[in-house]
């Protein structure tokens, strides 16, 4: 079993949560599914800076701020690993901007701002579902 950290961040634009699709490369979670932007915090990186990092490559914007709200842990089979993944959310700000993957080979196939009321739990992956819960949308 691999064990993985990951800072995840929950954004919101009025009635809008930013959202990540996963690509094939997904490690943990199931292509295709949406997710928060985030991902696995590297040796020696503070999960803010993990959280800065992984917002630009994922979707282009820059965080201005970040509040740790909750953790969870989860786990998953994926490609022949068994993982236990501890996801540290936080409330984010970002600055506007276009959204855009800059990291085109990585495991974020798309963004999107999605509307809270056109979120469907069966097109998140597990992380993403418990982070609609935290934004009282659910």
């Amino acid at each position: 079993m691999r064990s993985r950290v990951s800072a995840y961040a929950i954004a919101l634009m009025g009635e809008q949560l930013l959202l990540t699709q996963l690509a094939e490369s997904s490690p943990v979670f199931e292509p295709g599914l949406w997710h928060l932007p985030g991902g696995g915090i590297d040796p020696g990186e503070q999960p803010r800076e993990t959280l800065g990092r992984e917002l630009y490559e994922e979707t282009g914007l820059e965080l201005l701020d970040a509040r740790l709200v909750d953790a969870r842990a989860y786990t998953a089979h994926r490609l022949g690993i068994d993982w236990h993944l501890v996801g540290l959310f936080f409330r984010v700000d970002v600055k506007p901007g276009p959204l855009v993957v800059t990291e085109a080979d990585d495991s974020t196939s798309a963004v999107t701002w999605m509307p809270l009321s056109g979120v469907r739990e069966s097109q998140l992956s597990p992380a993403a579902v418990d982070a609609l819960a935290m934004t009282g949308a659910r």
